[in-house]
């Protein structure tokens, strides 16, 4: 007695498709908008950010100090004398320019 079996067509199907159910998955882990790459990128650009902040921060308390020291509050003259010079072209009348 011969006994001809069929393929399990619906088995080999079956584990295909779970196959690339979980192919999908791990590219989308990976490589998605939520995956490891996109993370990787989001903390590349999250540290230079953090490096432009702590520059902005630095050129404002320098901004913020130079402010401070032009205020009635507190007059520094030096700092006067330098503005008056860079902006305005101003010299003393005991000082030569030379060009």
């Amino acid at each position: 007695m011969t006994r001809k079996t069929r393929m399990p067509y619906g088995a080999i199907l079956y584990f295909v498709g779970a196959l690339l159910l979980s192919f999908y998955f791990v590219f989308a882990a990976v490589q998605g908008d939520y995956g490891v790459f996109r993370r990787a990128e989001v903390d590349a650009e999250a540290r230079e950010l953090r490096a432009e902040l702590a520059l902005l921060q630095a050129e404002v308390a320098e901004m913020e100090n130079l402010a401070r020291r032009l205020s009635d509050a507190y007059l520094d003259l030096d700092l006067v004398d330098e503005r008056a010079r860079d902006v305005l072209g101003l010299i003393r009348a005991d000082e030569i320019v030379v060009r």
